[in-house]
């Protein structure tokens, strides 16, 4: 285990609209609000056309292949994710949203792309006082969280 301790921040009420492309505007949000670090939860819709990533193709393969998995209608979502940047100080989300329609739900990481469908509400609470970030890991190809 690694950790280091942060402060809150600010606080964001945000809605995104219809057609916005989550992680595209939370980065720029961010960005613009000079966000460093962050955690946010998430509700709303997600349009069909949406792409999560559902997985590995194989568990402890040497070389991890992300599924990708394609909403084939409007879904219901719930979601958590984190923001912290890269190697270049740049903001990036990794949020998990779970993906609901009638009886059938899909999880799965939002980076590919997810197409909101008409409103999807977020409540951003911004991180102070840590320096962690995203950096790569050669082991396995990610771009890991590093407190």
């Amino acid at each position: 285990m690694k950790y280091s301790e942060a402060q809150r921040g600010r606080v964001f009420v945000i809605r995104l609209e219809d057609g916005d492309i989550l992680h595209e505007e939370i980065e720029r949000f961010a960005a613009d609000k000079g966000i460093r670090a962050a955690m946010l939860t998430a509700l709303g819709g997600a349009d069909a056309g949406s792409r999560l990533v559902v997985g590995p193709e194989e568990g402890r393969a040497p070389n991890i292949v992300p599924m990708e998995t394609v909403l084939d209608d409007v879904c219901e979502v719930t979601g958590t994710g984190t923001l912290f940047p890269d190697e270049a100080g740049s903001p990036v989300l990794h949020m998990h949203l779970a993906c609901g329609r009638g009886q059938q739900t899909v999880t799965g990481c939002v980076r590919h792309g997810v197409k909101i469908w008409h409103v999807l509400e977020i409540i951003l609470t911004e991180l102070t006082g840590t320096q962690a970030a995203r950096r790569p890991d050669a082991a396995t190809g990610f771009d890991l969280l590093c407190p």
